[in-house]
């Protein structure tokens, strides 16, 4: 099944002010998250989840066609 992944403005902008290295280490943790149905929060957007990577961490909502970033870190 495909899933989409929808980004956040404040996501894209942080994502446009990150290294090369920091914006595909936030895609691979989005990714990771996209893959992880367990970790999912309940759909519908009213409960989000983090998901973590080596340097960096995701928040998004679910919906039933896929996720949506609303938040990012990376500490690289």
């Amino acid at each position: 099944m495909t899933y989409r992944v929808d980004l956040a403005f404040r996501v894209e902008e942080a994502l446009a002010s990150l290294p090369g290295k920091g914006q595909r280490e936030i895609f691979e943790t989005i990714a990771a998250a996209l893959v992880r149905l367990d970790n999912w929060p309940p759909p519908g957007g009213g409960h989000g989840a983090l998901c973590w990577g080596p340097l960096s961490w995701v928040a998004f909502a679910a919906y039933l066609d896929g996720i949506e970033v609303y938040d990012m870190g990376w500490a690289g």
